[in-house]
């Protein structure tokens, strides 16, 4: 029995796409940077240094005229009345005459090998030196410096190159139809 053939083509569709591009540039932003110096202003005075040697010099007889014409008359004083108590002894070894002796050839021998000093000099010590430091301090003044940022962002920038799309047909669809051989001779 003779069969119809049939013959089916599909539809094939194409695309063809390109991507879009896109690309982002951010700037650096701008800056303005402005600076003050701190300021430092330090001035430094001396210290203070005081040295008493008046006591140095007073033991060495040499101090000013009124401490060395109070001790002079200290020292005329106990000289005086050491020269009384002497001659209160004198009187009494020469009254003593009873007791024998020579007490005028002793009193003389005596006085040969007397030694008379006059102390003019006041009391040594090792530390009759005074000496005092005052250490004066520094006067400082100082301002703090400053930094003054001012900063502007600059925005991004974007650019957008579409891409393409294009769709096609690459094959239509159809359908064939192959009828049988008949044979027409009969």
């Amino acid at each position: 029995m003779p069969v119809v053939q049939l013959r089916q083509t599909y539809a094939r569709l194409g695309i063809d796409a390109d991507l879009g591009q896109q690309s982002i540039r951010q700037p650096r932003p701008d800056f303005q940077i402005t600076t003050r110096m701190a300021q430092l202003d330090a001035t430094y005075r001396k210290g203070d240094l005081t040295i008493d040697q008046s006591r140095s010099w007073e033991a060495l007889g040499k101090g000013n005229v009124f401490q060395f014409t109070a001790l002079v008359a200290n020292e005329a004083k106990s000289l005086a009345l050491q020269g009384i108590a002497k001659r209160v002894e004198i009187g009494n070894r020469l009254a003593a005459i009873h007791n024998g002796g020579n007490p005028i050839a002793d009193m003389a021998a005596d006085n040969f090998f007397e030694d008379f000093k006059f102390n003019y000099e006041g009391p040594f010590s090792t530390d009759s030196v005074d000496i005092q430091y005052r250490a004066n301090r520094p006067e400082v003044n100082y301002e703090p410096g400053s930094v003054d940022i001012q900063s502007k962002t600059n925005s991004p920038e974007i650019s957008y190159t579409p891409g393409k799309l294009d769709i096609y047909l690459a094959q239509k669809n159809s359908i064939e139809m192959i009828p049988p051989q008949l044979d027409l001779k009969v």
